[in-house]
Formats: structure tokens, sequence, C-alpha cells
């Protein structure tokens, strides 16, 4: 099964951390693959990656003329891809030695017994392995200005990494994050991609949710998920800027805003993150509360308060999507 990496950048200043991701899918251990890089609208981006990597056998630079953004610019790569899946990472991620192997061994399904039919359960067939449309993995932080004591586990997602209570292990889920995410490719091409018009609906580019919107259409169409494998590892680079406190209040506003739009417009793509908040007000809070009555320490407290403010900013932005889409 070749695979296709799919890597974007639309800025010089972004380059050497795109070179970065670049090798480090090269040094994956799985032989099949090739990388295709774009920039996005950057002649001076498509050079550098032409003089760093245009002689090498598995990488396919591209140059896309105009700055159109992310969304467009992953569908671009995928379809210059050669591969039976295609598979997208960031320009600040580092894939782990074995992220290809870990992603490719999820479509096929004999090699895992949490999947329906797998494993030596009864009822498995070659054919059943084409039920595997998309796989994703799991996100960890690599702290380019040092890990904040302030910011709680359940809110990584707001700086692209997995958060807490995501999944409990293995399995299907809706989606994972956008920086380690795959699908078939031709089912990727049947779906038409990424949807170009969701960070810009109404002109509005605060609204995100480009593999969430995706992954509902793959549920509406072929009524399967994303099957998670948290051993797929990629690592996303968090710099300074992720890890100001005000930063993260105006991420965590414009998620919650975003939320509501997904609500409005892609109906079928809610779900997860009423199950997540439920975990939230139920779960977490209540334990961080317990385990900083039984251990005093300033982190505690400030993982606390911070988990009611980000909380608090994702429910007013929510309330502005509502009051917008009403």
């Amino acid at each position: 099964m070749r695979v296709s990496v799919v890597v974007c950048t639309h800025t010089t200043e972004r380059y050497p951390d795109l070179k970065e991701a670049v090798e480090s899918v090269l040094a994956n251990d799985y032989p099949d693959r090739e990388v295709v890089v774009v920039s996005d609208g950057s002649e001076a981006v498509h050079e550098s990656a032409l003089a760093d990597f245009g002689d090498h056998d598995d990488v396919v630079v591209h140059m896309h003329e105009t700055n159109d953004g992310l969304l467009t610019v992953r569908n671009v790569g995928a379809s210059v891809a050669s591969g039976d899946v295609v598979a997208f990472i960031d320009d600040d991620a580092i894939a782990e030695e074995d992220w290809l192997d870990e992603l490719v061994s999820v479509y096929d399904r004999s090699l895992w017994p949490w999947l329906p039919n797998g494993g030596d359960a009864e009822g498995g067939s070659e054919s059943d392995e084409d039920d595997i449309l998309a796989v994703g993995g799991r996100m960890v932080p690599a702290w380019v200005a040092g890990e904040p004591s302030f910011l709680p586990e359940e809110f990584y997602w707001l700086i692209g990494v997995t958060h807490q209570g995501f999944a409990d292990g293995p399995g299907e889920v809706r989606n994972t994050n956008g920086s380690n995410i795959s699908f078939r490719a031709e089912v990727f091409e049947a779906l038409s991609g990424f949807d170009t018009d969701v960070g810009g609906r109404q002109g509005d580019n605060h609204l995100q949710g480009g593999e969430t919107e995706l992954c509902a259409r793959l549920r509406e169409e072929y009524d399967v998920g994303v099957q998670y494998n948290p051993d797929a590892v990629v690592a996303h680079k968090i710099f300074d800027y992720r890890t100001d406190p005000r930063w993260l209040v105006e991420r965590a506003f414009w998620q919650g805003y975003s939320k509501r739009g997904m609500e409005v417009f892609v109906p079928e793509s809610t779900g997860e993150e009423a199950e997540f908040l439920s975990a939230l007000l139920f779960r977490f809070v209540p334990g961080r509360v317990r385990d900083l009555v039984d251990e005093f320490s300033a982190a505690k407290l400030s993982q606390l308060v911070m988990l009611v403010v980000l909380t608090g900013a994702v429910g007013l932005g929510y309330l502005y999507g509502v009051v917008k889409w009403r």
C-alpha cells in the first residue's frame, strides 16, 4: 500500500519547520511512501524545496500559484499524490519513525482485533478491509518555549495536541487532528476533499473545522468514522505564542464559536463536543478539585482556574455563534 503524505506551507519563515517535517516522514521505516510538498503561493518556498528535495525520488514538489489557504492546498497536494492512501501532516509537526507503519497497519483489519471482524473473529474477509476508509493518530506536544504549568491537558486541543478525554484507546472516532489523519485516496477524491469554504463561510475567517466537516461527510456517505490508533504519533511544535494565556483564551472563544458554526452548517458533525463537555463538568473538574484538596500546589490551582476560564471562553464563543446564526 503506497502512502502519499501531503505537507504545505506559504511562508519562508516556516520553511525550516517544513523541511524538518518532510525529513521526519522520509526517516520513517515504511518504504512505500512519497511526500508531496506544496507551496501555497510562495515562489521562494518552492525554490527552497526544490533545492533541498528536488532530486529525491520520494518527494514531489508542487507550486500552487496563489495563496489560497491550507484546505485548498491540501486538496491540491492530494490531487498530485500517487498513493493508495493520502495522509496529512502540518509544516510545524514531526512524525515519529513508525508513524506510517502504524497508520497503514490499521487499514489491514486482520492485524487489529479491536476492529469489527478483526483478528481471528469469524466473519472477517479481505473485502472487509475496504470498510477502513480513514485512519488517524495521536498528537503529542513538542514544547519549543517550555511546558506551561497552568495549561490543563483537557484543553490541549487548543494547541493542536490530543487532549485528555479524547478517546479511551484505539477505535472509531469522528475525526482526529488534521496533522495526523489519512484517507483512502479514492474515498478522499469521491468526497471532493476538504470543503474550502469552511474557513470562510459568509466571509468569516474565524470559522474553523475542515477535518470535522470532511469526516462528517465521510460518515454520511459511507456510515463509518475514522479509526484512531494512538500508537501513530506525530509531535506538534508548540511555539511561545501558543502558551500565552491571552492567546489561549481568545482561541477558546473562537473555537466555541466554530463549534456552533459546525452545528449550523454541518449538523452531522456535532456530538463529541457534548460528550467532552459532560466529562469535563462531571469528571475532570471534580477530579481536579479532589486532587487539589488532597495535595495543594500552585500548579494544580492554576490549572483548575484555567480549566474554568477556558471552559467559560468556549461557552461565550458558542453563545456568540448562537446569536449570530439564530
